[in-house]
């Protein structure tokens, strides 16, 4: 098969952008298909002996290979003044994307009044605040939900544009009062922002099959993960969209007949940003070398990162619904200097195992967390370039997990360079 998706396993911030970066040195097609620029990827590459730090949000990072072509899919949101922010920026450090970065005409529309009505919903919340990024991006999906939004082909038709548009607007002064927008100096820019933005317009559908049918090789690179879908994640803790396999068929317009390989990243502990349960959480010193060491912050909001042991049980419910044919386990670097290392394997409710992971996070919110702990290596790392000189409690720490989860972990990345990456053979 010619498709191959790369997915975030646990709550995000794996790390998926460096093997998104290092597939697509062997790609023509890198396609986003869910999300906006909520999401956070950091790569780091070396230009002739020069580290560069690259930081995307809305568009495909696998644009860091000149030769690959990046597509923003129809079930993204997007804010265009961003999309063009972003271009810009990594045109100026040197990564030309002219002609090789184009973007669904049924992709939904970010505005400004979004991220507005995005801040008030978290006011509005108060004590219970979800820990959205404020970009909107949960108001566009409800638009698009509710049947109101405006999609990447309303801005084509201007006149028509502009009367949906403040209808739009209308509709949130109703709902969260008037709050401070400029509704037709909104119309004026988006005019201008249209013909911009025409040259990066295709039918997504089209594109993609059309690269499929010429046995062109296509990655898609998963935002978000598992953990913050909509439907399985720890909900209303989550994003507005699909983060799982089901969410790359509906947001790319592909039948999952044509999906090869799906790869889950996996962070060789857990993280999180925002509200809500967190079983394996550590508020002491692990938690703390954790977050340090890891540089725990996040690539879109510099918010701190929660973080806690790997939780096999996350990385099972994950398993089981993205059916991943292999892992990426990042970061495992970052437990070097641990002497000793926990991995959750179980949870408890009154003494009674649960069978997977629990909707109600009621429930989640009381389990015991029952752990195996298991000897760290106490040495570094990070320059080892092949698995066979990994430190025998590193590999018996990679082997529990494919143990547990009967998925084998085919990438392993030892520190944050696109060469810091060990493939298992």
């Amino acid at each position: 098969m010619s498709v191959t998706v790369v997915l975030g396993s646990q709550w995000g911030d794996e790390g998926k952008g460096k093997l998104v970066d290092i597939l697509a040195a062997s790609v023509d097609l890198c396609a986003r298909c869910a999300g906006g620029n909520n999401a956070g990827h950091t790569i780091v590459v070396k230009d002739k002996g020069v580290k560069k730090t690259y930081a995307f949000h809305l568009l495909p990072s696998g644009l860091v290979n000149p030769a690959c072509t990046g597509l923003i899919g129809s079930g993204l949101v997007v804010h265009i003044p961003s999309f063009f922010k972003e271009l810009d920026a990594l045109q100026e450090q040197g990564l030309d994307c002219t002609g090789r970065l184009f973007i669904s005409d049924r992709a939904h529309l970010v505005f400004d009044f979004h991220q507005i009505v995005d801040g008030l919903k978290e006011v509005e919340l108060g004590g219970s605040s979800i820990g959205t990024t404020k970009k909107g991006i949960g108001p566009a999906y409800s638009g698009k939900a509710s049947r109101s939004g405006l999609r990447v082909h309303h801005l084509f038709d201007h006149e028509n544009f502009a009367q949906k548009f403040r209808k739009l607007v209308e509709g949130r002064f109703k709902r969260y009062g008037h709050f401070e927008y400029d509704t037709e100096g909104e119309i004026v820019r988006y005019k201008q922002l249209a013909e911009r933005l025409r040259p990066y317009v295709v039918d997504s559908v089209v594109f993609i099959h059309n690269a499929i049918a010429s046995n062109k090789k296509v990655l898609v690179e998963g935002a978000n993960a598992l953990m913050l879908d909509l439907d399985f994640g720890t909900y209303p803790y989550v994003t507005s969209s699909s983060t799982t396999i089901g969410g790359v068929c509906t947001g790319l317009g592909i039948p999952p007949k044509l999906i090869g390989e799906v790869i889950g990243v996996v962070k060789a502990y857990t993280t999180r940003v925002g509200g809500g349960p967190f079983p394996t959480e550590q508020l002491d010193d692990i938690g703390v070398h954790l977050q340090e060491v890891g540089h725990e912050y996040g690539t879109t909001t510099g918010r701190r990162r929660r973080c806690g042991w790997l939780d096999l049980v996350v990385l099972k419910h994950s398993c089981l619904i993205n059916g991943y044919d292999s892992l990426n386990l990042t970061k495992l670097d970052i437990l070097d200097q641990l002497a000793d290392i926990k991995i959750a394997v179980q949870y408890k409710v009154d003494g009674k195992e649960l069978p997977g992971f629990p909707a109600d996070l009621e429930v989640l919110s009381k389990v015991e967390v029952v752990y195996e702990i298991l000897p760290g290596w106490k040495s570094s790392i990070e320059n080892i370039t092949s698995y066979s000189d990994l430190p025998d409690n590193c590999k018996k720490y990679i082997n529990f997990i494919e143990s547990f989860t009967k998925v084998p972990v085919k990438w392993i990345g030892v520190g944050p360079g696109r060469e810091s990456m060990i493939m298992k053979s």
